[in-house]
């Protein structure tokens, strides 16, 4: 579906579509990847009994602000990075320029298609998809995380500060995954309050697993440079409290994933796994 979405064809109400714009944006997120967020919000809606083109799109919209944030991440003035997912950034296979406006325009499609009457027909439940979103990607979610990171809070080795900055920055985008995927299945409120606590631990599982890839794994296989916290003196819960606690931990929240499965049974066999796969993940 990115695929179709991200082509030069014109929607209503487009003049054109810059074709290097296109290819930028196309590199940006077409280029491999997990698809962790959009797989959860999928996957989510199915268990409550939805599986239709509208769940897709939101899942591409999930995408695309996701690697929106990694095109302006990897920018000189912020992380400066040069390598993504094995292939050169796009400041590195484009410009610095037209990273920045395929970044804005990732952004901005992503609203697009959730606010279109393709994505849910009811206009409450397009409303409540965009306000969670732009309150998880925004000032207090994931762009907040990434200014907390560059000034230097992650340096100052203190656990709830760290955990704060890793919630909004890596975590927030997950949790509207599960979050979203449940309202759009129709869940009750509790199904919604289950999922929206299930991506909190996904979230948590999955930066720790990150930040202990940083410090034990391989850059070949990660496809992105290794050791970068540590170079930079930034704290992490893997360099305060080591390997072997983290290895518990991310146990520990795989163990709180099942439980909060359990009332589902086999019909959450998927996120189960992918709990477990998050925490044991090598790349």
């Amino acid at each position: 579906m990115l695929d179709a979405l991200l082509s030069e064809d014109l929607l209503p109400g487009e003049t054109a579509r810059p074709v290097r714009l296109i290819a930028a944006m196309r590199h940006a997120v077409l280029a491999g990847g997990k698809r962790l967020r959009p797989f959860l919000l999928i996957e989510a809606a199915r268990l409550l009994g939805r599986e239709d083109e509208g769940v897709l799109r939101a899942a591409a919209a999930l995408e695309c602000v996701h690697c929106y944030s990694l095109v302006h991440d990897d920018l000189p003035a912020m992380d400066d990075d040069d390598i993504r997912r094995g292939q050169p950034t796009v400041h590195r296979a484009f410009d610095e320029a037209t990273a920045i406006l395929a970044g804005d325009a990732l952004l901005t499609f992503a609203f697009d298609l959730l606010a279109d009457p393709a994505t849910d027909e009811d206009p409450e439940m397009r409303s409540m998809l965009v306000l969670d979103l732009a309150r998880a990607s925004g000032l207090g979610g994931m762009a907040g995380g990434q200014m907390l990171d560059l000034l230097g809070v992650a340096v100052s080795k203190a656990e709830d500060q760290i955990r704060r900055l890793q919630s909004m920055k890596t975590g927030a985008l997950i949790r509207f995954a599960t979050r979203a995927g449940a309202r759009m299945g129709g869940g009750s409120a509790q199904d919604i309050e289950r999922m929206t606590r299930f991506g909190e631990i996904v979230g948590l599982a999955f930066q720790l697993a990150d930040d202990l890839l940083d410090v034990i794994g391989d850059a070949d296989a990660l496809g992105k440079a290794t050791g970068k916290d540590a170079d930079l003196g930034k704290a992490t819960l893997v360099g305060l409290h080591g390997v072997e606690w983290t290895r518990k931990t991310l146990a520990e929240l795989v163990a709180e994933a099942d439980g909060l499965m359990e009332p589902y049974g086999e019909r959450a066999d998927m996120l189960r796994q992918t709990a477990r796969f998050i925490a044991d993940r090598k790349s």
